[in-house]
């Protein structure tokens, strides 16, 4: 029994080793293979062209095996499409946009494939838009569009238009909604139009303004209505809509366009301006068109309740002046009766104000109710008597400001009789020359386009009889206001300056970058100069402005211009009397570098280390290019690195050989009889590929020249012996052994 156990356990540590060393797999035989089937097969692979390759794995299903086996680099593959991908050992590389089948077959027998689609990738997603993004509500749609394209990777800018396929939105849909690059237009504002398509997102700013400027409500005799009066059973009254236009301020009666409403239907309603009358009460009229809107507030009451007062609205005179004002009663259903002889006229404070049957008399500085009172009805206006001015003066002539900024109107300052200034800022109203480029909005001048424009202030009108009206009426004052693009950036070519100290030097050239993208060269000299430190000093010459180094030291150069700053670092030096360059010469081998230094001498004597301040510039960067200090060698050829400090230059001529790899000789063992010679040839190989002869450009020796002598690679026998002949070039040598018989 022991016997056996031995020879059992010696058998199943054969059979272990076997299984380790010879797997399963070599046992198999071809036949064996049931099926193939490649990973992913059934649906559709998606690869980017121009993003690498994708390996695809075959697996194989074996007879008798519940493991498959990974067979890729085993069976063939093919593309039905190499143009468009290709396929090499299941490596798949897109060449460009479309799809192939990727079949791999093993054995002749069996086979699968996948299907693999390639896509491109776009970079650089621009949006081409109508009108520069400037909308007036009633545009024509056919002007109302945003295109966007995008450039497709590894094409030589190649554009595809993406319009339909990008998601489109916008910031504010109360002012546009976008759908498909197709715009529509929902009220006034701002509102930000975004694009996104595969990762890529472009954007633009779109403003959507009314191309009236106002839209004010007259009667059919076209005079402006303030507050309403109507009884029950008044007839209709007709109201028209006149919209002033923003850019010219002509008018127009869209009466029949606009969008006619009342706050309460169940006291007026109101149709094409036309109101009717419901109940007692009181509603707003309202009346839209593009914008625009104007308001009036209509008062419905019963008959005999309802005095009429003109003017309506509260009232400022000045002393001289006279006011004749007049009221009516409405005593029925579409009557009205003047009761102003009849009426009873009060003042709240005779000694300001006075009133005799609707005259009204300024007397003194203050303010006053007139109150008109018939049969138990009244009406009442506010008076205010204001000092006789001479003229008035705004606080300044000239403003700026920043497009898309607003600035408090300037103030207004009046001269009394007596000389002594007040101020009525606050009496004054104001109207800008173009309402496209700054509109006057609750106190403030509203920049919306860079410009320049004219807003002018003036008493507001009075109903004051005309031959007693203060000639100060008829004054304004203009006010020049210049709206600015904002300015994006300060771009100056001097990152940093370098001074000598006791020379000048002029100020760096700036170009500004405004906002809306546009550049202007060269506006050094509107630019507010200023230095940190007393290491330097700004001066002021016939050529512009300059810098003068003081002393030595470090200092910072800052200029202002509108709302930017601009700052450039500088350094004070003591002056340097010369430059040393080592070396001055230099032969590198291709891809070696070698760095260059340079030594700067002062007037004292002292040195400094100027190798990375020399700005080197190269005449052939295919041949030698040069970072900082270090210049590397490209390929073979010469170059000259030229560079200077403080005025002082310096040049670096440069030489790219190819390295020496190898020297060989035709010949390295013969036998000559005396006073026979023979020529060998030598060969450089150089590590570009290149081969070259050059026997004659060697240097030649013989260690026994008894026995043969050698010139320029010619073997010459003199006496019988054994000699060894060595050519050497490039620091590497080649030998030949000689023997004469």
């Amino acid at each position: 029994m022991i016997p056996n156990r031995k020879m059992t356990k010696w058998l199943l540590i054969m059979v272990l080793l076997i299984a380790a060393v010879f797997p399963t797999s070599v046992f198999a035989a071809s036949g064996d293979v049931v099926s193939i089937d490649i990973e992913g097969s059934g649906t559709t692979l998606d690869v980017t062209v121009g993003k690498g390759s994708k390996q695809l794995k075959v697996w194989a299903t074996v007879e008798g095996s519940s493991v498959k086996r990974d067979i890729t680099r085993a069976v063939s593959w093919s593309s039905d499409q190499p143009e468009i991908i290709k396929v090499d050992n299941g490596l798949i590389t897109p060449l460009k946009s479309g799809t192939a089948r990727i079949t791999a077959v093993y054995n002749d027998a069996q086979m699968d494939s996948i299907e693999v689609r390639a896509n491109d990738t776009y970079k650089n997603l621009t949006l081409e838009y109508s009108l520069k993004g400037k909308y007036k509500l009633g545009a024509d749609e056919a002007d109302l569009y945003v295109k966007a394209q995008a450039v497709i990777e590894n094409t030589s800018g190649t554009l595809a238009d993406i319009t339909e396929d990008a998601q489109w939105s916008s910031s504010n849909g109360s002012v546009l909604t976008i759908s498909k690059g197709k715009i529509t237009l929902v009220g006034e504002g701002k509102a930000t139009i975004t694009a996104k398509y595969e990762g890529l997102t472009a954007s633009f700013e779109a403003t959507v303004t009314s191309p009236y400027s106002e839209l004010t409500l007259v009667n059919a005799n076209n005079d402006p209505v303030e507050d309403i009066e109507l009884v029950v059973g008044d007839n209709e009254f007709t109201l028209k809509a006149n919209s002033k236009a923003a850019n010219d301020q002509s008018v127009l009666d869209v009466s029949d366009q606009a969008e006619w409403s009342s706050s309460d239907k169940g006291v007026a309603t109101v149709e094409g301006g036309k109101i009717k009358v419901i109940s007692v009460g009181k509603t707003t009229i309202t009346a839209q068109y593009l914008g625009a809107k104007g308001e009036v507030d209509v008062y419905v009451r019963t008959p005999h309740e309802v005095i009429l007062l003109n003017p309506s609205s509260d009232q400022a005179l000045y002393i001289g002046e006279r006011l004749e004002a007049a009221a009516e009663v409405r005593s029925g259903a579409n009557l009205t009766d003047d009761v102003t002889m009849n009426a009873e006229w009060t003042s709240s404070n005779p000694l300001a104000v006075t009133v005799d049957k609707g005259v009204i008399y300024p007397k003194a500085l203050g303010t006053s109710t007139i109150k008109v009172s018939y049969l138990g009805i009244s009406k009442s206006i506010k008076v205010t008597v204001h000092p006789t001015i001479t003229k008035f003066e705004a606080e300044k002539n000239e403003l700026e400001l920043f497009k898309g900024e607003s600035l408090s109107l300037p103030k207004i300052t009046a001269t009394k009789l007596d000389n002594e200034e007040i101020d009525i800022s606050k009496e004054v109203e104001w109207s800008s020359s173009n309402e496209e480029v700054a509109k006057i909005e609750n106190g403030k001048i509203v920049a919306n386009e860079a410009g320049t424009i004219i807003i002018t202030a003036k008493l507001p009108e009075s109903k004051v009889t005309a031959s007693t009206a203060s000639p100060i009426r008829s004054s304004s004052v203009e006010v020049q206001v210049t709206i600015k693009e904002k300015v994006l950036a300060l771009l100056s070519e001097e990152e940093k300056l370098n001074l000598v100290v006791g020379e000048e030097s002029p100020i760096p050239k700036v170009t500004v970058v405004w906002q809306d993208g546009n550049e202007e060269d060269n506006i050094s000299s509107q630019i507010t100069w200023t230095i940190s430190n007393s290491n330097a000093v700004l001066k002021d010459s016939a050529d512009g402005k300059t810098i003068k180094g003081l002393t030595k030291g470090s200092a910072t150069l800052k200029g202002t211009y509108s709302n930017h700053t601009i700052s450039i670092p500088m350094t004070v030096e003591q002056k340097i009397t010369k430059i040393v360059v080592d070396p001055q010469n230099i032969e590198l081998n291709i891809k070696k570098s070698k760095a260059i230094k340079v030594t700067g001498y002062y007037t004292n004597g002292q040195t400094v280390n100027l190798s990375s301040k020399m700005n080197w510039q190269s005449s052939n960067t295919n041949v030698a290019t040069i970072s900082s200090t270090s210049v590397k060698a490209v390929a073979e050829g010469t170059a000259t690195l030229t560079g200077a400090y403080q005025g002082h230059s310096a040049t670096v001529n440069v030489k790219v050989v190819p390295k020496l790899t190898k020297l060989t000789v035709n010949e390295k063992k013969f036998t000559l009889a005396p006073g026979a010679s023979k020529t060998v040839v030598v060969t450089a190989e150089y590590d570009t590929g290149m081969k070259s002869a050059v026997t004659g450009s060697a240097e030649w020796t013989s260690s026994k020249p008894s026995v043969a002598k050698v010139t320029a690679g010619k073997i010459e026998a003199v006496g019988k012996g054994t000699t060894s002949i060595k050519g050497k070039f490039g620091g590497k040598t080649v030998t030949i052994s000689v023997t004469v018989k």
